[in-house]
């Protein structure tokens, strides 16, 4: 499917469902297709992101991930207070990109193309950009001082991984590109390789545990991973707010996106959706059905230790301290990629 194809069905899906409902202020594209051309190809393993604005503080349950008119959709919700002020969205490392350029779907108040017309002249400057990298920066800080010790192990590994993930988002950011969620190391490789430090690149694995792993071990896991994901989607009951990413709509991204990854010798990049989602299957298994948690549990504990070289509670916490003290090397990269970036202005 094209990209134009699926924002069209995107646009179609807001008009028939979001405009609908009480509240409603807009919608506008996010994510990986912000800037690529209609006619681009849109891979089984990539959807495409919509966001629909609130009135209200404490927006509904995001329906996820869903098919419509052929097009594999992820819709979000974010409440209009957290983009009110414009300064404060450009200064959102999550937030800005999406005013990057005019992704209005719709907008009915008027507010969108407001925001878009304040972020966009904006949003290359120096002292913007440096202020996104700190934003993500502090997600990583943050998010690891909050790592809960006393937490089952399923729930530890995500909560070291994910902000450790997110020092591959300090780059991207400073790199003018998108912070990727699934991609996000496949990424920042090629920004370390277009501005000159791909030893760094190895560095971010190895924070991650996987810079020697090989294919044969991956290949293995995602078949783990399968296994483990197929048993999980008939039995999810309890929702949580990656419900929608353990569907059956959403295997491509999940199972067949890692698989495409490998096949084309990223199996180091595809590390971190492997963990990430045998995670949250495991956060589901665990409440909603205890004894085939029990009965994956050795498969997980199995990856993860070959695929990052965690074993227990005293690695994660060993890892943690590593991250935050590759933070000084991850400052002078990013300090190294504004500098040399040619389209950050002022």
């Amino acid at each position: 499917m094209r990209v134009g194809t699926a924002r069209a069905a995107a646009v179609r899906w807001v008009a028939a469902h979001a405009r609908p409902a009480p509240g409603y202020r807009g919608a506008y594209f996010s994510g990986s297709t912000v800037g690529r051309p209609d006619d681009a190809e849109l891979p089984p393993s990539s959807d495409v992101d919509v966001v629909v604005v609130t009135e209200e503080d404490e927006p509904p349950a995001k329906p996820g991930k869903l098919r419509y008119d052929g097009a594999l959709l992820e819709i979000t919700y974010v409440p209009w207070a957290e983009l009110r002020d414009p300064g404060a969205v450009l200064s959102s490392y999550h937030l800005a990109g999406s005013f990057r350029t005019d992704t209005v779907i719709d907008d009915p108040t008027g507010g969108l193309r407001a925001l878009y017309a304040a972020v966009a002249p904006r949003f290359a400057q120096r002292s913007q950009v440096r202020r996104r990298c700190l934003d993500a920066r502090r997600r990583v800080v943050d998010r690891l001082a909050a790592f809960d010790a006393s937490a089952p192990f399923h729930e530890q590994v995500p909560a070291w991984m994910f902000p450790a993930g997110v020092t591959t988002h300090v780059l991207l950011v400073a790199a003018l590109r998108n912070p990727t969620v699934r991609l996000r190391y496949r990424a920042a490789r090629d920004v370390l390789t277009a501005y000159g430090q791909p030893d760094l690149y190895r560095k971010l694995l190895a924070l991650l545990g996987c810079a020697d792993v090989s294919e044969r071990v991956v290949r293995h896991h995602v078949g783990e991973l399968t296994r483990t994901f197929d048993a999980t989607v008939p039995v999810a009951r309890t929702p949580f707010f990656f419900s929608s990413d353990l569907t059956g709509q959403a295997r491509p991204i999940a199972v067949d996106g890692s698989l495409e990854l490998i096949d084309r010798g990223e199996h180091r990049e595809a590390v971190f959706w492997i963990v990430a989602t045998l995670a949250r299957c495991h956060a589901v298994l665990a409440v909603d059905a205890p004894a085939l948690h029990r009965a994956r549990l050795p498969a997980f504990e199995a990856a993860v230790a070959e695929l990052t070289g965690i074993t227990c509670t005293a690695d994660l916490l060993d890892r943690r301290s590593a991250v935050l003290g590759f933070l000084p090397l991850l400052d002078a990269a990013t300090e190294a990629v504004l500098a040399a970036n040619p389209d950050i202005t002022g």
